[in-house]
């Protein structure tokens, strides 16, 4: 008998996916356009209108809110009616659809009208993994979602997703393994142009509130738009996405430390695998190298050793060519000269007061965010990891996130729609407290 409970306990283990670790997560695909079928709100009322944008490749699944070059705008007329939700979610004929609408975010219905305030519409620069709600038998019913690039949202003072604004689906982060999704076509919601499994990004809230966003026009990514947080479009100023900014000295830095100095400068952070590198894992080298010349929102790719948790491994080999990709979040700042010490980080950054004087690129390239890529596993002790990402080469992206604008993390804005002027707080880079693992490096693609 105890042999045949051994037996059965190990077959419902191998069923369940408890044994080999398999587990997949379905993720149902909405496409531009396409309306749901149980929505919180009538999409034929015109809450918000999606547009057609090419999803853009990325580095690193796993992208914080604030990261360059992550969401887009347009200077047409709103994207998203953020009057009007209110309006239909205080009506005390839907108090029903309120309290389960407001439950999801964690809010009281109360808390609505002030919530809603400080909400901000975008566009989706890539085909974002979300949890999506909709609006059955008086609840709301989650479940796995994979947006497409072009689909306007509203993303909270962290960058991020709160609601679909086309039918005021409540949104929260994606829970699962991005490196492990099987993306279902169904209910008119068909593959869409460009489509690619292997890229699609994961929103995590930045570390800090920000006060503005960052986006590209998607009708002109030579044109960067700077929204102020809680507003529509109305407060708008514009700032130019060809300005050239040189790669700072990350070198000896933390993760944690180089990827806010990088956003700071308007330079998105790329690494290997579904799972970004732990904030205290050391840098090791970047790719490219410090003193090169990026226009705003271009991946740095980070190689890293240790760190306390995260981080990727893989097979040793060469890190990848320097990219070329395309706009991302938040106009760039300039940052003081590097050190010479390859140990140490810079540690303060001065903003520029005059727009950029280098010419636009002849061929801009986009930039690509975060993407999915296979499970994340745990860091190597004895050889430093090395974190990469392919090199990509595509349309110029037309949207993009805001970076944060709290200290350490700095906001960088322009004013103006001819001249922007960036505001950056200093970055502080912590120092690095151990020697840096020594071995050989290995590295791991998305």
């Amino acid at each position: 008998m105890i042999r045949r409970i051994a037996v059965l306990l190990v077959c419902v283990l191998v069923v369940s996916g408890c044994g080999g670790g398999a587990h997949t997560f379905v993720v149902k695909a909405v496409a531009v356009g396409v309306p749901s079928l149980a929505p919180f709100f009538d999409e034929k009322q015109g809450l918000g209108h999606d547009t057609q944008v090419r999803s853009m490749p990325v580095r690193g699944t796993l992208q914080q809110g604030d990261t360059p070059g992550l969401y887009g705008g347009t200077r047409q007329p709103t994207i998203c009616d953020v009057a009007k939700l209110k309006r239909f979610l205080t009506d005390p004929a839907n108090h029903q659809k309120a309290v389960a609408w407001s439950s999801v975010l964690g809010i009281t219905t109360d808390q609505i009208p002030g919530y809603l305030d400080r909400l901000t519409p975008v566009l989706l620069r890539h085909d974002t993994l979300v949890q999506n709600h909709d609006y059955r038998k008086g609840k709301a019913t989650p479940y796995n979602s994979l947006l497409q690039a072009g689909i306007a949202i509203l993303v909270d003072e962290q960058g991020e997703p709160a609601a679909k604004c086309s039918c005021g689906n409540p949104l929260r982060p994606f829970k699962g393994d991005a490196g492990r999704i099987s993306v279902k076509f169904a209910d008119g919601n068909k593959k869409w142009h460009g489509y690619e499994p292997s890229s699609m990004v994961a929103v995590q809230p930045a570390p800090r509130k920000m006060e503005r966003l960052a986006l590209v026009d998607v009708d002109d990514p030579d044109v960067g738009i700077t929204r102020p947080v809680g507003t529509t479009g109305k407060h708008d100023s514009t700032f130019d996405t060809r300005r050239q900014q040189a790669v700072p000295n990350v070198m000896g830095a933390t993760f944690g430390a180089a990827r806010r100095q990088l956003v700071s400068s308007g330079l998105a952070v790329g690494y290997g695998g579904s799972t970004a590198p732990s904030d205290d894992a050391q840098v090791t080298a970047s790719d490219p190298p410090a003193g090169t010349e990026l226009r705003f929102g271009q991946y740095v790719t980070l190689t890293v050793s240790g760190g306390t948790s995260g981080g990727a491994t893989g097979t040793p080999s060469t890190p990848p060519a320097s990219t070329t990709s395309g706009p991302t979040v938040g106009p760039p700042t300039s940052t003081a000269p590097p050190p010479t010490s390859p140990t140490a980080p810079p540690t303060t950054s001065s903003p520029p007061a005059s727009p950029p004087s280098s010419p636009p690129p002849s061929s801009p390239k986009s930039e690509p965010p975060p993407s999915s890529s296979p499970p994340s596993s745990s860091p190597t002790t004895g050889s430093p990891s090395v974190v990469t990402g392919s090199p990509v080469t595509s349309a110029p992206a037309t949207t993009s996130a805001a970076p944060v604008t709290s200290v350490p993390v700095t906001r960088s804005a322009p004013v103006t729609s001819s001249a922007p002027v960036t505001s950056s707080a200093p970055v502080t880079s912590e120092p690095v407290t151990r020697a840096p693992v020594t071995g050989t490096p290995t590295t791991t693609e998305t």
